[in-house]
Order: structure tokens, then C-alpha cells, then sequence
């Protein structure tokens, strides 16, 4: 635990970004009438705006993101976590985003024997805290918005 006091909105957005663009690996959160509730860590590429992940296609993730697009991630751990709300697309990555998904995750599923599917994952909320002194104000972003 930390005494630091809570950070500004402005300071708060900032490490938050920082965060999406420097980790590589993400706990993703589906549900759906197929698989039920599911938790898996994957890895994902951040362009400023959207993630992409990738999953194989016949695994629960990608059945339930087919049938409910609803997403949470989470980044961090418990005491600097970023929970982000989303819905997730089905996508074919063009070659430059696919290379960029496998040279910033070290990943390439292309070239396995089972196919994978990416995800395009859009934000819709996103809440950054570190301690209960953060829980106010902890809301970032908003319907897609950036809120500082």
C-alpha cells in the first residue's frame, strides 16, 4: 500500500497511455451463450486507438467475441490497474498491421498450422486507479472519449 496521493485526471490519462503503449500482454474477459464466462492473458498490439488480438478460432474467446462482441481487458496489476470496456470485430489484418501485431508482441500466428482470428477491439471505457484514494475519478474514458 501507498500513501502518494491520487493523481490529477491529466497525469492519470498520461500514464494510462503510456501503459497501452508500452505493456504487450492483456487479460481478456468474454461471454457468450457458446462458452460462458471466459478469462484468458493475450498478447495485443495498441495503435493509439484500438487493440488488436489475435486467438485461435475454435477457442471459447473467439467463439463467445462472435457472438457477443462485449470485451473487458485489464492491464496491470491490482494496485495500477487499467480496466478497459470495448466491443471487438472479427478482422482480416492487412500485411503491415499483421507484422506489427507479430514484431510488437513476438507473436505471429500466420504462419501456424491452426488458424487464429484477430479481434479489432474498440474502447468504449476505460478506468485507471492504483489505490482506493483513485476509485474517484477513476473513469478516463467514456462512449469512446478521452475525458482528460
Amino acid at each position: 500500500m501507498t500513501n502518494a496521493p491520487p493523481r490529477e485526471p491529466g497525469p492519470r490519462a498520461r500514464d494510462t497511455r503510456a501503459k497501452l503503449e508500452h505493456d504487450v500482454d492483456v487479460w481478456v474477459a468474454t461471454s457468450g451463450s457458446t462458452g460462458g464466462a471466459h478469462l484468458v492473458p493475450l498478447s495485443y498490439f495498441w495503435d493509439g486507438a484500438t487493440f488488436l488480438i489475435s486467438t485461435p478460432r475454435t477457442s471459447v474467446t473467439a467463439r463467445n467475441l462472435l457472438a457477443d462482441g462485449r470485451v473487458r481487458l485489464s492491464l496491470g496489476p491490482t494496485r495500477d490497474v487499467v480496466m478497459v470496456d470495448g466491443t471487438a470485430e472479427p478482422v482480416d489484418p492487412d500485411t503491415e498491421t499483421g507484422d506489427a501485431f507479430a514484431t510488437r508482441t513476438g507473436f505471429d500466428p500466420r504462419g501456424l498450422a491452426e488458424p487464429y482470428q484477430y479481434f479489432l477491439i474498440r474502447p468504449r471505457r476505460i478506468q485507471a486507479w492504483r489505490e482506493e484514494n483513485e476509485l474517484r475519478g477513476r473513469d478516463l474514458m467514456r462512449d469512446g472519449r478521452w475525458l482528460a
